[in-house]
């Protein structure tokens, strides 16, 4: 039997949907844009026009005399101030917030560095008064939704941000602390989780609804997108593959420690101490914001398109590095087979199209599935970005009700 015809008020929520997905992706729009755009009759346009201002979400934000002779028509826009957003970019020693209208034009950014030196309580009291600070700022008295990017790994059943060795303890109190104090639906999800959608939405795989973000960092991860989802596993771990067992290492890891995993030959320390094996001395400390591994590789490339002397040597090490980066690439690749891998993080920015180049070459020689590897356009911002997208989809299917697939 063909399925039944929706109902009257069905149709309408369709069509409301609609509208406010064109006016969220094309921006304001006119009557006669929304009809042309959307197939609908003119007198349904402008009866759903009017139910949509009536609701606070649609106004008129000016006019357009160009289209027909007459009065100017009025164009209408998303209410882009009827909720404020927030979101958190956790690092280990630090933290970035910016805040948002409804359709994430940001209103306030602000990043404060949260040290070792400092005890828990005064770290998270900085964390959250930094957030508070900004909102304000921002000129928000309310906050409709805040996400939060963090590392380590987050419980899919409570959002609770579980223990991970290696992280301050900062971190797992930061959340309920922001949930205590700021009125708003707080959204917690692992960093290269909300990297990947940042890149799937809006950097290097936006072409693509299948890949693996490779998150290489101060740490490395991977997030696996599948059809268009973020798939997190059973336990919220899909992607720790810091884990991974390579060859290279020397040794296993451990259900509680990563140092004989994938993490020992990628992580930022690792990519350090490997770029000093050629003499390339890289700049700033682990400590700091941009992992060293990054500044190595930044140099190695300075070096590679002087073709000075001091060129062969970084091509080496970009090569050793490739090799590396390849062994957790066709380990993920052997189980998923995602056809591409963007490579992230403030090391995969860094070394660009340079890197994935030879990365994608010595994956060709390691396995017989054909893999794609790009460089992320997003690096490190990928995280906030990705909070913030997170914040406002769920803020805008709170309030517009879910929106309509393309």
């Amino acid at each position: 039997m063909p399925p039944a015809p929706a109902s009257p008020s069905t149709a309408r929520a369709i069509n409301d949907r609609l509208a406010l997905r064109l006016l969220q992706e094309e921006g304001p729009l006119t009557a006669g844009e929304l009809k042309a755009l959307t197939g609908l009759s003119r007198p349904t346009v402008a009866d759903l026009v009017e139910r949509l201002r009536g609701a606070g979400l649609v106004r008129v934000v000016g006019e357009s005399g160009a289209e027909r002779r007459g009065p100017n028509a009025k164009v209408y826009g998303i209410a882009a101030d009827r909720a404020h957003l927030a979101a958190l970019d956790v690092r280990l020693r630090g933290l970035t917030v910016t805040v948002t209208d409804l359709l994430g034009t940001p209103l306030a950014e602000a990043a404060a560095p949260i040290g070792g030196d400092l005890d828990t309580g005064p770290a998270v009291e900085r964390a959250a008064a930094l957030l508070e600070r900004t909102a304000a700022e921002a000129g928000a008295t309310r906050l409709h939704t805040v996400g939060i990017g963090a590392p380590g790994l987050i419980d899919p059943v409570t959002g609770a941000l579980r223990d991970s060795a290696g992280l301050p303890a900062w971190h797992r109190r930061l959340v309920g602390v922001v949930r205590e104090r700021v009125p708003a639906a707080v959204l917690v999800e692992n960093e290269t989780n909300v990297a990947a959608v940042a890149e799937l939405r809006e950097g290097a795989a936006r072409d693509r609804d299948t890949f693996v973000l490779l998150w290489l960092g101060h740490g490395v991860g991977a997030a696996v997108v599948l059809d268009g989802a973020v798939r997190r596993g059973a336990s919220g771990g899909a992607g720790e593959i810091g884990f991974l067992p390579v060859p290279g290492t020397g040794a296993l890891p451990s259900a509680a420690d990563c140092s004989g995993g994938f993490h020992a030959l990628a992580g930022s320390r690792a990519v350090r101490a490997l770029a000093g094996s050629y003499g390339i001395e890289a700049g700033g400390s682990d400590t700091e914001g941009v992992p060293a591994g990054a500044s190595a590789v930044r140099d190695a490339l300075e070096r590679l398109a002087a073709r000075g002397r001091d060129a062969r040597p970084a091509g080496a090490f970009l090569d050793a590095l490739a090799e590396r980066v390849a062994l957790g690439a066709a380990a993920v690749g052997a189980v998923l087979d995602p056809g591409c891998v963007v490579l992230g993080g403030e090391l995969g920015h860094a070394g660009g199209a340079v890197l994935a180049a030879r990365v994608e070459e010595r994956l060709a020689a390691l396995s017989p599935l054909r893999t794609e590897v790009r460089a992320s356009t997003l690096g490190g911002a990928a995280v906030l970005r990705g909070a913030l997208l997170t914040a406002r989809d769920a803020a805008q299917d709170a309030l517009f009700g879910p929106l309509p697939a393309h």
